[in-house]
């Protein structure tokens, strides 16, 4: 049985194999699939925009920030005309900002997206899964998308342990059902590993594809699980609160075009609050999860004699905003009026 990317149990040229497999897979997509609202949508702008938004975020959690963005976005020309600044607010929340940033600035370089897959992939943020998504979906082209879902269920069917992704994409392209729409293909392909094949607990016995699968027996085995590090970075960070709002400066690196209260080493704290001319109080902690990085911050407030924003005025990164909520005892002690919806 193989473990690497070179053999699989069967080849897609047994074609009555594979013609059974690919029955079996749409005729369970068609009874099984979610109702979600991007399903069956043929308009190349949404369909971008549902796959960008479920690049590292639930589904669940993906739904209302694709409403949201649709309703003040409807269009790309909409997105094209709209400030970056805008495009992050309207985002906020949803997380992975570059992803908003990429999409704005595929608007201001096309009028509409181009119907190939090669062309796609020249489009900022757009990577080959997207690229062959909307290719496949929007315009029938038929070329096969493998995200996350995909390289698992198709590991699984070949008991590969260590795919290569130019063998998963081989293995995809060649699965591909000749007289199917490769959009509904592709995305029974995902419902699959998000629904049955999931990373742990399976659905084996419910799986259309059981019969076909070489790696049933063990499917936890495949693919070998990454092990990844989560590193932790300890700051401080620093609510200021002014006369008409909160001191906000620009955030750098993975934040960009957001805004958020200056966090540092907590070493800096004295020299910080000496320059901006107040007497921090501790208020609490935050605990904030990135996808590589574990952010522990130390929370301090001060009331500063300057002016300051509102913070519903501009897009704030997740961790900002519980970091301010942190700040609200202190400042309702002050008899400051609390940060509301921040």
């Amino acid at each position: 049985m193989p473990h690497g990317g070179a053999q699989a149990p069967f080849g897609p040229a047994e074609g009555p194999t594979l013609r059974a497999l690919q029955e079996a897979l749409l005729a369970w997509y068609e009874k099984a699939k979610r109702p979600l609202p991007w399903r069956g949508e043929k308009d190349p702008y949404r369909i971008l925009l549902s796959e960008v938004l479920l690049q590292q975020t639930r589904v669940e959690q993906a739904i209302p920030y694709y409403h949201r963005f649709l309703g003040r976005f409807p269009t790309l020309e909409a997105l094209r005309e709209a400030p970056l600044e805008e495009v992050l607010k309207v985002w906020a929340g949803a997380g992975y900002y570059r992803r908003a940033e990429h999409l704005h600035r595929l608007a201001q370089r096309v009028e509409a997206l181009p119907p190939s897959y090669e062309a796609l992939k020249e489009l900022p943020g757009l990577g080959p899964y997207t690229a062959a998504a909307v290719a496949s979906m929007a315009f029938g082209e038929r070329v096969a998308a493998v995200d996350g879902n995909v390289r698992r269920v198709l590991a699984r069917l070949f008991a590969l342990e260590s795919p290569t992704p130019k063998a998963l994409q081989g293995l995809a392209q060649a699965l591909l059902s000749q007289g199917a729409d490769p959009g509904v293909w592709n995305q029974a392909l995902m419902e699959l590993g998000a629904t049955l094949c999931r990373p742990r607990k399976p659905h084996c016995l419910a799986c259309p594809l059981r019969s076909f699968c070489s790696g049933q027996g063990a499917p936890e085995r495949y693919p070998r699980p990454k092990a990844r590090a989560k590193r932790e970075e300890h700051l401080a960070a620093l609510v200021l609160w002014g006369r008409k709002g909160v001191y906000l400066e620009p955030q750098k690196g993975r934040f960009q075009g957001l805004y958020g209260v200056p966090t540092f080493p907590e070493a800096e704290l004295e020299v910080r609050a000496k320059a901006f001319g107040v007497e921090p109080k501790l208020v609490g902690s935050v605990r904030h999860e990135l996808t590589h990085r574990r952010l522990l911050l130390t929370v301090y407030a001060a009331l500063w004699p300057g002016e300051g924003v509102d913070p519903k005025a501009k897009p704030l990164p997740k961790f900002t905003e519980k970091v301010l909520r942190q700040a609200e005892a202190l400042l309702a002690h002050a008899g400051v009026v609390p940060i509301q919806d921040a």
